[in-house]
């Protein structure tokens, strides 16, 4: 039985931290011909919302992207580390487009861009015991997506962390290839964070909207929980 775990220490960091939850078991992740005008047509729907948040000149200056830039000064980090949400809205900006990776990666892009929110997602098979929201103590394990040396996590920072390592470093700014998505992945889970109410309530709307998407899309029932200051634990397999 594996678990989430939201460590104190971010809850002292953050105190209004809320992290909601879903897991999908048995899916088919691979990429099909034919489904994908309909990923994109997400995508391109989400670019779309995702103006509501960008409207404010320079772009640091956006309160979502504002927010999550002094979350980040809260603890150690990488420099040059943003937020997902920053790092999608900036292309936005930029007047970039999106195109289809896999599925599930699709699906939770497309909901991070509507609903401004800090989407990211993992295949639990490969999690090593419990999966912990934390502060690294220095030294963590970490091979990040596109990279061929260890990047080993920083005294401080916020890390999700299991029994090998950082699976995902500074909230869902880069995850490791040991645990990321693929097409083989079939029992995933995906997570969207807020650090302040705002950010909560529309993670709950983003959650729920993600949660009908993925049941429809891989005709699976998604199992939605949250952690948070009250609640710092949940099953994960």
């Amino acid at each position: 039985m594996k678990k989430l775990i939201l460590d104190s220490q971010v809850v002292d960091l953050f105190p209004d931290v809320q992290i909601n939850v879903m897991t999908l078991a048995g899916i088919d992740n691979h990429v099909q011909a034919d489904q994908l005008a309909y990923l994109q047509k997400l995508l391109d729907e989400g670019t779309q919302e995702a103006e509501q948040y960008i409207t404010v000149e320079p772009f640091r200056k956006n309160p979502v992207v504002d927010q999550w830039r002094q979350a980040f000064r809260k603890f150690k980090t990488k420099k040059g580390a943003r937020a997902t949400t920053e790092a999608l809205l900036k292309r936005v900006s930029q007047g970039k487009t999106f195109s289809p990776i896999m599925p599930l990666v699709d699906l939770y892009n497309s909901v991070l861009l509507k609903y401004g929110a800090s989407c990211g997602g993992e295949d639990v098979d490969a999690i090593a015991g419990n999966m912990h929201l934390g502060v690294a103590k220095g030294g963590e394990s970490f091979l990040p997506y596109g990279e061929t040396e260890d990047m080993p996590a920083l005294p401080g920072e916020v890390c999700y962390l299991d029994d090998k390592g950082a699976v995902c470093r500074c909230f869902n700014w880069r995850e490791s290839q040991r645990t990321e998505l693929t097409e083989a992945t079939r029992n995933p889970i995906l997570v969207i964070e807020s650090i302040n109410k705002e950010q909560a309530e529309r993670s709950d709307a983003a959650m729920a909207e993600l949660q009908q998407l993925c049941e429809k899309f891989f005709n699976v029932k998604g199992t939605v929980q949250k952690v948070s200051g009250a609640q710092r634990e949940v099953q994960i397999d």
